[in-house]
């Protein structure tokens, strides 16, 4: 399966409405220009490109937490996105491309009602450097791309509609994690969800628990979707993201994450958020971003392309 040729279809959320720093907007675009389209089709595999999602029309909806902010626009995304991406999954694999985490609160919702009603479990791979599991009621900041784990994982969501087919706790893998506040973290013991934090990585390396983790995927004949953050990645290699947190994964971590997920031949849709490239250099997160999804639909090592910057002047 791993060296099958796919049908990749590109769905571009130019979500900003989940965060406070404006720019994710543009991060559909810059995936284009540097070359998504291309280096899947280098690989062999059939290239949609669906455009860019609008956010649906939806009734204002009231939210207790005074905090929470652009809530109806991120309702808006969350019906599109949950629309899109169930119609996307039964004619490949759908690939987001983002806009802030909180397009995932919609590409989730349709994974999962796609999964639902074809009677396969669900499994989540978040590679990000939180574990987003505030809720609408619980975010201080008001920020809902902190949201889309708690919302797959069923916690109560309102104003949000529920979600369609709540993800088990032993099928979501938080890897990379290094960022979690005591809240979260309480909620995530709550509910029997332990983070693969860096510390975690640091002793063990990538390849021993996600291993492991795919392992589950495979006995269960599982739809493994996974979220990409930026941010999962160290930002001296990945600047382009308004959320920086040091020790992140290293250019080598990353793909070797990206290559084992392609050896499992698991991996069923991908998000790709929180690339902000008004804080970029000249593209590189861009490319470095598109370079991980190549390895991820089987680039080998040694096909690894060889780039030469130019120092300005």
């Amino acid at each position: 399966m791993p060296d099958t040729a796919r049908t990749c279809l590109l769905i571009g959320a130019p979500i900003d409405s989940g965060q406070r720093r404006p720019g994710c907007l543009m991060g559909p675009a810059a995936y284009r220009v540097a070359g998504i389209a291309r280096a899947l089709e280098s690989l062999g595999h059939e290239v949609r490109d669906l455009g860019d999602v609008a956010p649906m029309p939806v009734d204002p909806a009231p939210c207790a937490n005074p905090a929470v902010h652009h809530l109806d626009e991120t309702l808006g995304w969350t019906a599109a996105l949950r629309q899109v991406g169930a119609r996307a999954m039964a004619k490949g694999v759908p690939i987001f491309l983002g806009g802030d985490h909180s397009l995932s609160l919609g590409s989730l919702a349709g994974v999962a009602e796609y999964a639902a009603e074809a009677g396969r479990p669900l499994f989540v791979l978040w590679l990000d450097a939180h574990s987003d599991f505030h809720t609408p009621a619980t975010t201080e900041s008001g920020n809902l791309h902190g949201t889309p784990v708690a919302y797959a994982a069923g916690q109560p969501f309102a104003p949000f509609p529920p979600f369609p087919a709540p993800v088990p706790a032993e099928n979501i893998c938080l890897f990379g994690i290094r960022s979690v506040d005591a809240a979260e973290h309480a909620a995530l013991l709550a509910n029997d969800i332990v983070p693969h934090d860096m510390r975690v990585l640091d002793e063990q390396g990538v390849t021993a628990p996600l291993r492991a983790f795919l392992e589950r995927v495979e006995a269960a004949d599982g739809l493994l979707h996974v979220s990409l953050d930026v941010d999962f990645l160290d930002p001296g290699i990945a600047p382009a993201v308004g959320t920086t947190v040091p020790g992140g994964t290293t250019f080598r971590e990353a793909h070797l994450v990206m290559e084992m997920l392609n050896d499992s031949g698991r991996v069923t849709s991908l998000d790709l958020v929180e690339l902000n490239p008004f804080l970029d250099e000249r593209g590189r997160t861009a490319h470095l971003m598109v370079d991980l999804v190549a390895s991820l639909m089987g680039r080998k090592v040694f096909d690894r392309p060889t780039r030469s910057y130019r120092g300005q002047g």
